[in-house]
């Protein structure tokens, strides 16, 4: 078949072609004889002569000489250079068409009178070269080569499964730039590449009655001001850094304190006397109590099977103090009373407290955190509200851990006689399961049960009931109490920890319930954390002499799983650590506990619930970063520095695109920083500042 051009009427092949070949066309065809116009001479002798027959070569010569056959052959040329051209150029025939079409409609060539005749020539040439005898062979178009297979990239194999063996392919920057132009993500990729420059004004201390500010506290419940704190807490007058561990368990500075009324109004009963400018501290039967309690209940076992303990309405953390040479850590807290500091005495005197509001809300601690839970004198009821203040006791208990309440006077402020505060607690205490394991004078220890049979098996209707399985214990943030009994898991997770100090690198069965990304590499994510931050913080001691600079009280702002703290405990560092899990990340708060150590949850737009000058050094990593869209680091900042003694020291690790904002704010504060390459190297994408807050 010949190629489309072909197919074109034959009246458009010869209105496209040269005049000459027009004229040709409209003369005569041999085949039609027309009368010739008389002759004026007659006829000759030879013209009348009869023509002799013609040789095979002069008739061959007529033929090709004919009108016809010259068409022909140039219809059949021209159409083999077009199949040619389409072979070797396969863009050509739309431009061909449009050439040869416009070719038609625009060329003046007038119509002639003789139409018909060009009718027939044009039938006539169309027959002749649609004859098989003069078809054009049919050109056969190549197969195209076949595509080039592409190297394969990335680490998925032909099967979808992962594999180590794979090739990431090159990388052509310049198709970023192209793509970056027409999606015109070049202007935004400069002005986001723009440093932002902010400019930090130096912050002006604040008014003296500020001295001992607690932002978000009263005496029950916490309320945070609509606004925040925009100035530096002031030193008390005659301030004086901090006496250093273990000594600060005995004394401490007397103006370190703003308000001594506590001295003055129950010293004795503290067993705290003034000297010179100390306040001391003696033992006011402290050891003799815990000798009484270990003797009642052997199984207690101070320094192994229990480690973590709560002290609630501790005064200035006595019970805290006996407890630390059976390498116990107690969590002192207590309420902001009239006499508004005997927290920050046991702060002061190196001491881990915080104030805490036992009121309509859930403390912000982990569920089964303590391993035991110790209350005397506090002038708590337990068992009004139907009892909610012992549910929420409950919900903190470790499974088959043990609850200590009374001393010499269980409850002074109580308005029931010593003998029916007894009953009323016992009778509580059964409902909830609690066994009372020994009692003896004003001391009763009652522990809790390992499983839930015991809740399952009470009566129908009994109270209080059990919590809705739909509540999750660990929810603690601005979450209200509820009088109902917290069940235990079913699987026993939480009540079956190790001893210590196994447990302090043993992943707790709790590590699996954690709601995050990780599901089966989550042993792996702790010992990982330990490893690093043991390397880490093993730098910081050679390099910044930490074990002489005589760090007590810690706070990790950004704790995990508390791997920072257990580093400073394998370092044998005289430390304790607050480790804080903000609410914005993966509540790891049950696994710290379970890892023997100290924890809470908290909300690091709003202030901490501390006194001012509570700690002497204090962590942050990588904490401003996913805090950048929710708090202004001025805000967090300036309450670091509230809670950071004189003298203090900060250490933040981050990344650059933070950590220049940190040092302009911190150097507003009137810090000292110093910014440190990690060991990545002086191009890795974190950065740590060292910042000191010097004694004026």
């Amino acid at each position: 078949t010949l190629p489309s051009l072909l197919l074109l009427p034959p009246s458009l092949l010869i209105l496209s072609s040269s005049p000459q070949s027009r004229r040709a066309s409209l003369k005569p065809h041999s085949g039609h004889r027309t009368a010739s116009p008389p002759s004026s001479h007659p006829p000759t002798a030879a013209a009348m002569k009869p023509s002799s027959p013609t040789p095979a070569v002069g008739t061959a010569l007529h033929l090709v000489k004919t009108p016809n056959f010259v068409k022909f052959a140039a219809v059949a040329l021209l159409s083999l250079s077009v199949a040619l051209l389409f072979y070797h150029h396969p863009s050509f025939p739309s431009a061909a068409f449009s050439a040869f079409t416009f070719a038609s409609n625009s060329s003046p060539t007038a119509v002639p009178a003789n139409s018909t005749s060009i009718a027939a020539n044009t039938t006539s040439i169309a027959s002749n070269s649609s004859s098989p005898s003069s078809a054009i062979p049919k050109v056969k178009k190549l197969p195209p080569p076949p595509p080039s297979v592409a190297q394969r990239t990335g680490i998925v194999d032909e099967n979808g499964a992962m594999t180590e063996d794979f090739d990431v392919g090159e990388f052509d920057p310049s198709l970023m730039e192209e793509l970056r132009d027409l999606g015109g993500g070049a202007e935004e990729t400069e002005k986001r590449n723009e440093p932002k420059i902010v400019k930090y004004d130096k912050f002006k201390p604040c008014d003296q009655s500020k001295i001992d500010y607690i932002p978000c506290l009263d005496s029950f419940e916490r309320h945070c001001p609509d606004s925040t704190l925009d100035c530096i807490i002031p030193m008390p007058n005659g301030y004086q850094k901090s006496i250093p561990w273990p000594r600060s368990r005995d004394e401490l500075w007397l103006h370190n304190v703003p308000d001594t009324r506590l001295v003055q109004d129950q010293g004795s009963q503290y067993s705290m006397s003034v000297k010179d400018d100390k306040i001391s501290f003696q033992d006011g039967g402290s050891d003799q109590y815990l000798n009484l309690v270990s003797q009642m209940v052997p199984e207690i076992d101070f320094g192994h099977q229990t480690r973590i303990t709560l002290d609630i309405g501790s005064g200035i953390g006595s019970f805290a103090a006996s407890l630390f040479k059976y390498n116990v850590v107690t969590l002192s807290i207590g309420t902001k009373d009239v006499h508004k500091n005997q927290i920050q005495f046991a702060l002061e005197r190196g001491l881990p407290a915080m104030v805490a509001g036992f009121g309509a809300r859930r403390l912000p601690y982990a569920s089964q955190a303590f391993d035991l839970i110790r209350c005397s004198g506090s002038g708590i009821d337990w068992t009004v509200d139907n009892g909610v203040l012992l549910l929420e006791v409950n919900r903190l208990l470790r499974a088959g851990r043990y609850f200590v309440w009374g001393g010499p006077q269980v409850d002074s402020n109580h308005e029931l006689s010593l003998e029916d505060q007894w009953k009323e607690m016992g009778d509580l205490a059964a409902r909830i399961c609690w066994q009372l394991v020994k009692k003896e004078g004003n001391v009763g220890i009652w522990r809790k049960p390992l499983n839930n049979s015991c809740y399952l098996g009470r009566e129908i209707g009994a109270q209080p009931p059990l919590c809705s399985s739909s509540e999750d214990p660990d929810n603690v943030w601005y979450v209200n109490m509820t009088a109902c009994i917290t069940p235990l898991p079913k699987d026993g997770n939480g009540g079956n920890v190790s001893v210590w100090p196994a447990r302090l690198h043993s992943p707790p069965d709790r590590l699996q319930s954690i709601k995050m990304d990780a599901m089966i590499s989550r042993k792996e994510l702790m010992k990982a954390e330990s490893r690093y931050w043991n390397e880490i913080i093993g730098s910081y001691v050679r390099a910044f002499h930490w074990k002489e600079q005589n760090f007590r009280n810690v706070l990790d702002m950004r704790a995990g799983f508390g791997g920072f703290a257990a580093a400073l405990n394998d370092l044998e560092l005289t430390s304790w650590v607050m480790n804080v899990v903000p609410v914005n990340g993966f509540n790891t708060l049950p696994v710290i506990y379970d890892r023997g150590l100290l924890g809470v949850m908290h909300d690091w737009c709003e202030p901490f619930d501390t006194y001012p000058r509570s700690y002497d050094l204090i962590h942050a990593a990588g904490l401003f970063s996913d805090e950048r869209k929710r708090c202004n680091f001025s805000t967090i900042l300036l309450e670091m520095d509230r809670m950071l003694r004189p003298g203090g020291t900060v250490y933040i690790r981050d990344t650059l695109a933070v950590i220049g904002e940190i040092h302009d704010v911190a150097s507003a504060m009137g810090w000292v920083v110093m910014v440190h390459d990690t060991s990545e190297g002086p191009h890795a994408s974190w950065k740590f500042l060292a910042c000191e807050k010097r004694m004026p």
